[in-house]
C-alpha cells in the first residue's frame, strides 16, 4: 500500500461502510495483543498463550538462593502422560498451539467420564476435570496480570480511540454493535474512561444479572421537555462478549444464573467458550441468547460486518457469517493478513465483491495494515476535533524537538 494516499483511500470506503443500515464489529484475540518494542503491552494471542502453557512440566528451581515453585497450573507429568495416553501429544501438535482445541477436548472427555458407569473412569474424570481448571487459571492470570494491569495504558488507548470513532454515525441510524469472543475488560474500561452508555445483556446495580431483554433496550434523552419529544443518544453501544467475560460468575439464583461482578471480586476462573460437548454451555443461558443476537444483528438486510483479530477459527461463529452472505446486501470487511490459509483463504478464493479483505505491509515493519492499532489510528474514520488534536500535537512535538535541539547546542 502506498501510505501517503492508501489510507485516506481505506478509511473514506470504511466511512461509507460505517453508515450502513446496520455496522456491527466482531473483535478477536488479536485485538487485546500489542507489542511495542518487543514488549507485549495486553495480552497474547492464543498462540503463544498455548505454547507457554504446554512448555511445561517445570520443577521448582534454585533463583538466588531460593526454591521458586512453578505455578499452580502448571502441568504435572502424570498430566502430560495422561493426554499422551488420550492421543493428545502436546508437543508439536494443535494443541501446543490453540488452547481452545485442547478444551475442546477435555470438555468432551469430561462429558464422556461423568456419565460412564465404570468405577475406573471416575479417576480419569477428576484428572480432566484438574487439568480444565489448570488451563482457566492460566488464562485468568494471563488476563488479568502484564503491563496493563501496571499502569501501562498503551492498549487502553487503543480501545478508547476506535470507540471514540465508532461512535461518529448518524443518530437516525441504529447503534452499533460489538461483539467480541475475548474473556478482557478493555471494552467496558475504554467506554467507561469515555462515558459511553454501554448495554453488555446485564441489568441491576448492587446485583447485576443477565438479563438479554437489556439488548432491546435504548437510550434516549428528551429533547423538549414540554412536548415527550425524544432523541436516540449519539454514544450508545451494544457490547455483546460471545465467550464470556473474567468479571461473569455462576450464580444458582434467580432466572438467569450469571452475575457480573467487580473484577477485584470475581473468582479467579474465567467462562470459557461454549463447546458442542458442553451442552448447558453451548445451548443453555447465557450463550445461546448471546449467539442469538449475533445471528439476528447479522443476517439481516443492508448489515456490515467488519472483523479484526479474528482468524476465523471458531465453527459457530462462521456459520452465522456464512449464513449472512446469502443475503444479497450483506457485507463482510475483514482486517486479516491476505495470505491467510484456511477459512480466510476460502473466503478470498470465492472472488465476492461482498467480501473486503484488507491486510498486508502496514506503515512500519512492526505494524501490519490488519493489526488494531493500525486499523484505528490510520483507517478508522476520523472528526474533525481529531484531526485538530493531531495536527497540535505534531506541532507540539516539533517546537520540542527544535526547543531540545536548541539546548543541545
Amino acid at each position: 500500500m502506498d501510505w501517503d494516499k492508501g489510507p485516506e483511500i481505506v478509511r473514506k470506503a470504511i466511512g461509507e461502510a460505517l453508515n450502513a443500515r446496520n455496522v456491527a464489529f466482531l473483535l478477536g484475540a488479536g485485538c487485546s495483543s500489542l507489542e511495542v518494542g518487543g514488549k507485549q503491552r495486553g495480552i497474547p494471542t492464543m498462540a503463544p498463550l498455548a505454547a507457554e502453557f504446554c512448555k511445561y512440566p517445570l520443577e521448582p528451581k534454585l533463583n538466588d538462593l531460593e526454591w521458586v515453585k512453578p505455578p499452580d497450573w502448571s502441568l504435572t507429568k502424570d498430566d502430560i502422560e495422561f493426554l499422551s495416553d488420550l492421543g493428545a501429544s502436546l508437543d508439536k501438535t494443535e494443541y501446543s498451539w490453540n488452547l481452545e482445541r485442547l478444551m475442546e477436548l477435555l470438555f468432551s472427555m469430561a462429558f464422556i467420564y461423568r456419565r460412564s458407569g465404570k468405577t475406573e473412569h471416575e479417576a480419569s474424570c477428576k484428572t480432566v476435570e484438574s487439568l480444565i481448571s489448570k488451563v482457566k487459571s492460566f488464562l485468568w492470570e494471563r488476563c488479568t496480570s502484564g503491563a496493563f494491569a501496571n499502569g501501562d495504558n498503551t492498549l487502553l488507548d487503543v480501545y478508547e480511540t476506535f470507540y471514540r470513532r465508532l461512535v461518529l454515525r448518524d443518530r437516525s441510524l441504529p447503534r452499533p454493535w460489538v461483539f467480541t469472543t475475548n474473556y478482557d475488560l478493555f471494552n467496558e474500561r475504554a467506554m467507561d474512561r469515555l462515558g459511553l452508555p454501554y448495554a453488555n445483556g446485564f441489568s441491576g446495580v448492587v446485583e447485576r444479572r443477565f438479563n438479554p431483554s437489556t439488548f432491546r433496550y435504548a437510550l434516549a434523552e428528551q429533547m423538549d421537555v414540554t412536548s415527550r419529544k425524544w432523541s436516540a443518544v449519539d454514544g450508545f453501544v451494544y457490547l455483546c462478549k460471545l465467550h464470556g467475560s473474567l468479571s461473569w460468575s455462576e450464580d444458582d439464583h434467580g432466572l438467569f444464573p450469571i452475575r457480573e461482578l467487580w473484577p477485584q471480586d470475581a473468582p479467579s476462573k474465567v467462562m470459557i467458550y461454549p463447546t458442542p460437548a458442553k451442552q448447558n454451555s453451548s445451548l443453555g443461558s447465557p450463550y445461546a441468547d448471546l449467539f442469538r443476537e449475533f445471528q439476528t444483528r447479522v443476517v439481516r438486510e443492508q448489515s456490515v460486518l467488519i472483523t479484526a483479530g479474528y482468524a476465523f477459527g471458531d465453527e459457530h461463529l462462521n456459520n452465522i457469517i456464512y449464513q449472512a452472505l446469502t443475503i444479497p446486501t450483506f457485507r463482510l470487511i475483514i482486517f486479516a493478513n491476505p495470505e491467510s490459509s484456511g477459512e480466510i483463504g476460502k473466503l478470498r478464493a470465492l472472488g465476492d465483491q461482498r467480501i473486503w479483505i484488507i491486510g498486508g505491509d502496514g506503515p512500519d515493519k512492526d505494524n501490519p495494515a490488519h493489526y488494531f492499532n493500525t486499523i484505528v489510528t490510520h483507517f478508522m474514520p476520523q472528526r474533525q476535533s481529531d484531526r485538530i488534536d493531531d495536527a497540535v500535537r505534531l506541532v507540539l512535538e516539533t517546537m520540542g524537538a527544535k526547543k531540545d535541539n536548541a539546548d543541545g547546542q
